[in-house]
């Protein structure tokens, strides 16, 4: 139990503990029993509540007065959004790792051998273990607010349900269903899980208490614990072994598809499920037990927690040290096309920021209302937003082709083409039109900032913020400081970025920034491997086994060969010639290749595109003039490109681009698709070892030329056996 210390008189008095669970008795028989960890903005569960739980199921099946139980939340927000997961960093052995699933399975044993009705009453967060803890219970209620969330998101941690949730939610809600919450981690808001029966009732959160009070006064409902609606083909299915046995196949195939076998725990979802359903609860609680404790020891895991911890520790950053960032109460967009369009709707629909949309035609505008619009309509008509609320938000954006009603802007995002000469008129018409501390906030993807910081008389109010296309999809931004950037304008565009719902990563003004610029290598090496004449299919086979989502060909029709055509002279002008693009591949614009965006590419698109899947457009071949041969073994493939990557990401931590492995991490993970079972490239790198690493470096340099040579940093690492992060 945490204990607080209050101060009275001036005096210190000795420090009293506060409980977690408090349980009022009401004179109708049933008892309430808040949750309520004291200290905390949201609950979760920890392995040090054990023993005051089981004090109080004691309490509570010793007084036969109480003949039902109501456990409900006191956070505003939360009702329990999980387990603690710093729990299982202090677990050293798979034993330990298997005490923490027996607790939880002993502990809703006793809850649900209570012999009185039990119902949770849920409002905001229930997940994880959370959960788990509502699935033992008789009888769920939730509220229809929208911060009402109910899931299993362990998957995404590298982990399954250890309390339980593998046995309990087939049962309550079929085996399709919950291997599907399972195998993605979704979670469901309050009238998707009354309708597959994951909840009993919805009411508004005005009375939940009290309706939850009725349903345990009523007792446990005949319904409880059935689907409500199932398909009549998964009832089928899931009605007989041989039908299930089905059920478990597909999603098996499926699974192997999305990971490539690169995650663990999703096979032993399927297993645990499929024990329970067949040879029955007592033997799949077991299976879950000793299959949660060795995912949590498994470096896949590892990885993923780290990157949990990672990103809570930096919501908690400015990105300035101490300086807090200014109230951002009104914003301006330059720019409607498909990028100022993105920003102008996140802004508004996300931040709730009143937001003035500036372009020098009526056209660019309408793109950028009908962009924010039908984003929002689409959550309309999945009944995740009310019409009036849709409304409501979209009144928070208004445009303009003058500079009117811009003047009172704190931060002003800038998203006009790639032209320095006109990013340059950008920076002076907002110094003239607005306010003097008003940010200029530039999304240019190439250009340096210090370079556009020259027009400006306030430079240090000027500052990049890269946003990813598509914009509303894409997690992270870039929030580039160049050498006047005040440190209050970084934290109030890192602030500003969050409220978008971004992660933002503060980086140093350079050419291609930070994930541009290890991505470039990386791409320019699967372009390499191309014209050696490995196949475009084989060469995005070898990356998506590695763990990315797309390979790096697709990648570039889906970008744009032209983009990455633009790009590429200036990452080389300013960074080397290890940058230097293959000349082959300006035959491609020359044949107008651009990718996707006019349907001819690697791949085909359009009439000649396959119904599924997709098929690559074999004329490319001849227009660079090679034939593949696929004659190298795809891991091969993949690991020639990755260590161009890491080397520059290494690279750019040496010269204080990045100014953290965490950093670097997250960039690559939420910027590129990084594989999140391996930690990012930093992560990674120290799971090679630098001697390694640096060794692998040399043999390429050796026999295909100094874009290999290893960055400095790295030398010394290996020299000194260190690692980026602690051991």
């Amino acid at each position: 139990m945490t204990v607080t210390a209050l101060d009275l008189n001036q005096q210190q008095q000795p420090e009293v503990p506060q409980s977690t669970f408090n349980l009022l008795r009401r004179d109708d028989g049933i008892a309430v029993l808040t949750i309520d960890v004291p200290g905390e903005s949201i609950n979760s569960l920890r392995d040090e509540f054990i023993p005051e739980v089981n004090l109080m199921l004691d309490d509570i099946a010793a007084d036969s007065r109480i003949t039902g139980l109501v456990m409900i939340s006191g956070k505003p927000d939360s009702f329990i959004a999980g387990a603690d997961i710093s729990m299982l960093d202090r677990c050293d052995t798979v034993a330990d790792a298997k005490v923490l699933s027996q607790q939880c399975h002993q502990v809703f044993a006793r809850l649900q051998g209570l012999g009185i009705p039990v119902v949770a009453a849920i409002h905001g967060a229930c997940l994880g273990g959370g959960l788990e803890l509502a699935l033992a219970c008789d009888q769920r209620i939730c509220s229809d607010d929208s911060k009402t969330l109910l899931g299993l998101p362990e998957v995404q941690l590298g982990l399954l349900p250890g309390g339980g949730g593998t046995q309990r939610l087939p049962r309550l809600i079929g085996v399709m269903s919950a291997l599907d919450m399972m195998l993605t981690g979704k979670q469901v808001r309050a009238k998707a899980a009354k309708k597959m029966g994951l909840v009993d009732d919805i009411v508004p959160k005005s009375i939940l208490l009290q309706s939850a009070v009725a349903m345990a006064k009523r007792g446990i409902s005949p319904r409880s614990g059935r689907p409500l609606k199932q398909p009549l083909p998964a009832k089928l299915l899931e009605a007989t072994a041989m039908g299930r046995n089905i059920i478990y196949q597909r999603a098996a195939a499926q699974v192997m598809a999305q990971t490539q076998g690169n995650y663990p725990a999703p096979e032993k979802i399927i297993d645990c499920v499929r024990q329970g359903m067949n040879s029955g609860m007592e033997q799949g609680l077991a299976l879950e037990t000793e299959s949660f404790a060795s995912l949590v020891m498994t470096p896949e895991s590892r990885a993923m927690r780290a990157v949990f911890f990672a990103m809570n520790e930096m919501k908690k950053e400015t990105g300035a040290g101490e300086v807090q960032p200014k109230a951002v109460r009104k914003a301006v967009v330059l720019g409607g096309g498909l990028m100022g369009g993105g920003i102008a709707s996140v802004t508004s629909t996300k931040a709730k920021v009143p937001v003035r949309v500036k372009d020098i035609n009526e056209t660019g505008l309408s793109h950028a209302l009908a962009y924010a619009y039908r984003l929002l309509d689409k959550k309309v008509r999945r009944r995740h937003m009310r019409a009036a609320e849709r409304d409501s938000l979209m009144a928070l954006m208004t445009t303009t082709t003058e500079y009117q009603g811009v003047k009172d802007a704190d931060i002003v995002v800038e998203a006009v083409f790639e032209d320095l000469a006109l990013k340059h008129q950008m920076v002076r018409d907002i110094e003239r039109e607005c306010h003097p501390e008003t940010i200029f906030a530039s999304n240019t993807s190439s250009l340096p900032i210090t370079q556009i910081a020259q027009a400006a008389s306030r430079p240090e109010n000027v500052i990049g913020l890269h946003y990813f296309s598509p914009v509303d999809k894409m997690p992270l931004v870039e929030v580039i400081a160049h050498q006047h950037t005040s440190p209050q304008t970084i934290a109030t565009t890192v602030a500003f970025a969050r409220k978008q719902g971004k992660t933002p990563i503060v980086v140093q003004d350079c050419a291609g920034f930070y994930v541009n610029r290890i991505l470039a290598l990386y791409m320019n090496e699967a372009a390499q491997w191309l014209l050696e004449g490995q196949s475009v299919e084989s060469l995005d086979r070898a990356l998506v086994k590695f763990g990315f989502p797309v390979g790096p060909i697709t990648l570039l029709d889906e970008v744009g060969i032209d983009v990455g055509a633009k790009i590429a002279p200036i990452l080389e002008q300013e960074l080397g010639s290890r940058f230097a693009a293959p000349k082959a591949f300006d035959a491609l614009l020359a044949d107008d290749r651009r990718g996707r965006k006019n349907s001819k590419g690697f791949y085909l698109y359009g009439k000649g595109a396959p119904k599924k899947g997709k098929k690559v457009d074999g004329s490319v071949y001849r227009v660079l003039g090679i034939m593949p041969r696929d004659s190298v073994d795809e891991s091969l493939i993949a690991r020639r490109c990755m260590v161009q990557m890491l080397n520059e990401a290494a690279r750019c931590l040496e010269e204080g681009i990045i100014a953290s492995p965490r950093d670097g991490d997250i960039g690559a993970l939420f910027g590129i698709g990084f594989p999140p079972f391996r930690g990012g490239p930093f992560r990674y790198m120290d799971s090679l070892g630098a001697k390694a690493l640096v060794e692998e470096l040399e043999l390429y340099r050796q026999t295909l030329g100094e874009r290999f040579a290893s960055c400095e940093l790295l030398q010394q690492m290996a020299t000194d056996q260190t690692q980026f992060y602690p051991r």
